[in-house]
């Protein structure tokens, strides 16, 4: 049946047109009832791979209810599916209707609630069901003249309750399932009972299962007026209304920005003011009432203040540890503890947030301060991120949840409230434990660590996997020649692998080999959708969180030995001395005769007892490797320092038993100058075929205030830095050396790395500057990683597309899609860079827990006002010696930025200085545990 709606929209040009569309109803449209004979078999839901719909149940099997003792199936409207998803997520709610014009509210509304109810409905095990009510002829409806959009789909959701309660009856069986409405809204709750529909809030029905008093947890506070403290005195000014918050932003009123909080003081954020204005790019916000319940991440609306009234960036760290919440006189001291006289140069802009535009809250990590009252239920949660204020949440369970790492998610924020309200979500095991920190910390970060979905892994390809004719087409055969791997040890996804011979014309070839990820991930579907989502394959010291599926990364993409795989090659023809005389792209088909380390292919090189096909390979490329690095490093390419740790596990428990600093082969150097040199061979190709969307990657050169810390340590040890090019900075790193003092150089290459700037993804045709500043290229992409990073994919599509091998699409073209993707490739690989900095320091806590206090050798990398920052060589470990500690009385303490010293009483310390510190765990915050060093030697 052909019905059609009409509704009147207007057009940028300000006229009102009639919009009038064909809308069909139809009456094959199945209830999703297993036991119902009327309807005809509901289609297989998308992903589940036995083919049999998941629906709902013959004979229900939820929780039991006191309110509803029969069988039941569950429909929510809109509002509550927002707002209580952790509820329906729970493996206890089972058997819901989901209706069409509900899923359609909530994709319009939250994008990230969406994206779960949908994983909700195709899991089988939950038997939810989504009810296309909106073409199905009984239960779709018109508007009315006259009522609200809202009011309609309100009346729509009654409508389809109705038509199941008098449609189930009809189903020959003895037991009668009914369907039971769930809302949140006093008006839709009236209706319904008025209309003779049985219908409860969401708290009223899941405090009735009486099995499941662990629930109540997790109901969110909905109503932010119903959860203010009852006659709490109002804290906070009212946000200004969204629409008020457009009009000032575009008068130029207030200023939109992301907040950001800061860790060291929760008292004080700043918040980046978005657009290109140069002035006010950074807005101080000071103390609780100007911050006005903003939290980390927010986009918010500030108002500046007057000049008179701004402020300086704050040297005090204060953390907020009160457990009485109401007492804002002790806040106001505090505030009051800012305000420290400052000097006038010291002023930045300062502003008040009067807004929120839109929130940014995800699920927190954490852990509960339990309430100092017997039997309280009313609790402060205490997250791991110290920018996130602490949460009020409601809880019975909270001698369980005592000493465990919990999940909680924010409802709302009332005025009079001095916390944020929230709810419980997910107990993720005890504090400390190795499973639970790495769960902790992978969410923190926002490293997407979940299993693969059917739906995604239903794209990989069926084994036994074999290369087809088809595969061939385009591709070369390779497998002729000496083609190996060199890797870490245990590397399980070998991305690359080299070739060398030489040629009859007395000239060298060499190929890079790469794997061929783009032939297997194809555009657009699943599994390239979750590939873009990761963006990066994050390594942690005893796991890996891979970016695509295992099959992939370590079978058949990785390129082992003795193998046929398909490969994208680079190959150069080049003369003895490195200098490149052709140049070509193929996709091609390898078989590796050798996966070595970097410490087997360095004893075949060394060895003169081995002269195979192989071992001489690797000394051409070894020797053309020299030749390649001489010749970056005398254009100016920087090699800098990092201290990186690796740990030896105990191979039962998997505790860290030693831990060393890694030590760098030549062989890593020759893998490295033959990727280089493909990265920036591939860089140059594809940008020359499309100048407008290459996907390149830049690192710009840092503002030479950076470096200042630098030059003025180098200084006091009588040697010089020149910063005013890459190259300046490299040869006078090379030149300052110090015969008595030999670890001086490493320790100022280290200093050198923390002056850089982020390297970052960008799309060449929203940039202009393309320069790398640490390799000193003019143009650079990454190309020999596809297994573990995503932007080597689309590079490989790019350069395939190039050489007539693949075929474009859509979005390969389109500039602001590519930056786009860029900012989240950024944004992830910034995230996995973080998260593998934590599980170190985490492993290093496991490391020192069983040592008790341990003496060291360090030398001094920064001094601060009331602390130095040490560096040990020997764990390639860094920390923070204080001298202001809690209840002792503080020492005399003198501060000299320009030589960079602080005297501590008559001890004066300086940049490089060697001294000896006692190391150990500090786990008197079980939340927050860390490193404490003393200094043993001078003694202070």
């Amino acid at each position: 049946m052909l019905t059609s709606r009409t509704f009147v929209k207007r057009t940028r040009a300000g006229a009102v047109v009639k919009v009038v569309r064909e809308h069909y109803l139809r009456d094959d449209i199945a209830c999703g009832a297993a036991a119902c004979r009327l309807c005809p078999p509901a289609a297989p839901a998308p992903g589940n791979g036995n083919g049999s719909a998941p629906g709902l149940e013959a004979r229900p099997s939820g929780p039991a209810s006191s309110l509803c003792p029969e069988p039941h199936f569950l429909l929510p409207d809109t509002n509550l599916l927002l707002h209580q998803i952790d509820i329906l997520e729970d493996p206890v709610i089972k058997n819901v209707i989901v209706l069409q014009t509900v899923l359609q509210e909530v994709r319009n509304r939250s994008a990230p609630v969406y994206k779960r109810i949908r994983d909700v409905i195709q899991n089988p095990e939950k038997h939810f069901y989504s009810f296309t009510n909106e073409h199905h002829r009984e239960t779709y409806i018109e508007q009315k003249r006259g009522e609200t959009s809202n009011d309609r789909n309100d009346r729509a959701i009654r409508v389809a309750v109705k038509w199941y309660n008098e449609h189930l009856k009809k189903i020959e069986d003895e037991e009668k399932i009914q369907v039971i409405f769930l809302t949140n809204d006093r008006t839709n709750k009236e209706k319904a009972l008025e209309e003779g529909i049985t219908a409860y809030t969401c708290e009223e029905y899941i405090k009735s299962l009486t099995a499941n008093p662990e629930l109540v947890d997790r109901l969110a506070c909905v109503s932010d007026e119903g959860k203010e403290i009852e006659g709490g005195k109002i804290i906070f000014p009212e946000h200004v209304p969204l629409s008020k918050l457009q009009q000032g932003i575009k008068s130029g009123i207030y200023l939109q920005g992301t907040y950001r909080a800061s860790r060291e003081n929760y008292l004080e954020a700043t918040v980046w003011v978005h657009g290109d204005a140069e002035e006010n790019k950074e807005i101080i916000i000071q103390g609780l009432k100007h911050l006005n319940r903003a939290i980390h991440e927010d986009i918010v609306a500030v108002e500046l203040l007057a000049k008179d009234e701004w402020v300086a960036p704050s040297s005090v760290v204060l953390q907020d540890d009160g457990q009485n919440e109401e007492d804002i006189e002790n806040e106001e001291e505090k505030e009051n503890i800012l305000k420290t006289s400052v000097n006038k140069d010291m002023l930045r802009p300062t502003g008040r947030v009067v807004g929120i535009i839109k929130r940014n809250w995800r699920p927190y990590c954490g852990m509960l301060s339990k309430s100092q009252i017997k039997e309280a239920r009313r609790h402060l949660f205490t997250p791991a991120d110290r920018r996130i204020p602490r949460i009020r949440i409601e809880t019975r369970q909270a001698d369980t949840l005592e000493g465990q790492r919990i999940i909680v998610a924010i409802d709302g924020w009332p005025r009079n409230s001095r916390y944020p309200n929230g709810h419980f979500v997910k107990n993720l095991g005890s504090a400390g434990d190795k499973e639970t920190e790495t769960e902790v910390l992978l969410l923190e970060h926002d490293v997407p660590h979940q299993a693969f979905s059917q739906a995604v892994l239903s794209f990989l390809p069926k084994m036994p996997w074999s290369i087809t004719e088809e595969d061939m087409k385009h591709r070369e055969d390779l497998r002729h020649l000496n083609v190996c791997s060199v890797d870490p040890p245990g590397c399980t996804d070998i991305d690359d692998a080299l070739h060398y011979r030489e040629i009859g014309n007395g000239n060298i070839e060499v190929g890079v080999h790469i794997a061929d990820v783009s032939h297997f991930i194809r555009p657009g579907n699943a599994l390239d959708e979750e590939s873009v989502k990761r963006g990066t394959t994050v390594y942690l010291c005893e796991k890996r969180i891979d970016m695509v599926p295992e099959l992939l990364s370590s079978n058949l993409c990785s390129l082992r030995s003795n193998v046929d795989r398909l490969a994208f090659s680079c190959m150069w023809e080049m003369n003895h001395k490195a200098e490149i005389l052709k140049t070509r792209f193929t996709k091609s088909i390898i078989n590796s005769k050798a996966s070595l380390t970097y410490a087997e292919a360095q004893m075949r090189i060394d060895s003169a007892a081995m002269n195979d096909g192989i071992t001489t390979s690797l000394r051409g490329l070894n020797k053309l490797a020299k030749i390649l690095k001489k010749k970056r490093i005398d254009n100016g390419a920087l090699t800098l320092a990092s201290p990186e740790v690796r740990f030896h596990m105990d191979s039962e428990t998997h505790d860290p038993i030693d831990l060393q600093t890694k030590e760098l082969k030549e062989t890593n150097s020759m893998v490295e100058e033959f990727m280089l040199l493909a990265n920036i061979s591939v860089a140059q190709k594809i940008y020359d075929e499309f100048p407008e969307f290459a996907l390149l990657r830049k690192h710009p050169a840092p503002p030479p205030s950076n470096y200042d810390i630098l030059v003025k340590a180098a200084k006091s040890k009588n040697l010089e830095i020149k910063t005013d090019s890459a190259k300046a900075l490299a040869e006078s790193l090379d030149k300052a050396e110090s015969s008595t003092f030999p670890y001086l150089n490493t320790l100022l290459r280290i200093l050198a790395t923390r002056c850089m700037m982020q390297a970052v993804y960008f799309c060449s045709g929203m940039d202009n500057d393309f320069h790398h500043y640490g390799l000193a290229s003019p143009i650079y992409t990454h190309f020999t990683s596809p297994i573990r990073r995503y932007a080597d994919i689309i590079v490989h599509r790019l350069l395939a597309v190039a050489i007539g091998a693949d075929s474009t699409y859509p979005e390969l073209t389109d500039k602001h899609r590519l930056a786009e993707m860029c900012k989240n490739l950024n944004y992830r690989h910034k995230m996995a860079q973080y998260a593998q900095r934590a599980s170190v320091a985490f492993h290093t806590q496991l490391f020192f827990k069983t040592k008790g206090v341990v003496n060291e050798d360090a030398y001094i990398l920064f001094v601060r006002k009331n602390a130095i920052v040490v560096l040990i060589p020997k764990y390639g470990l860094e920390g923070t010696v204080f001298f202001e500690e809690k209840d002792k009385p503080t020492p005399k303490l003198h501060y000299n930025n320009e030589v960079p010293s602080l005297t501590v009483e008559d001890t004066t310390l300086h940049v490089f200085d060697k001294v000896k510190v006692n190391i150990m765990l500090d786990d008197s915050n079980i939340q927050h545990q860390k490193m404490r060093m003393v200094l043993v030697e001078p003694k202070v």
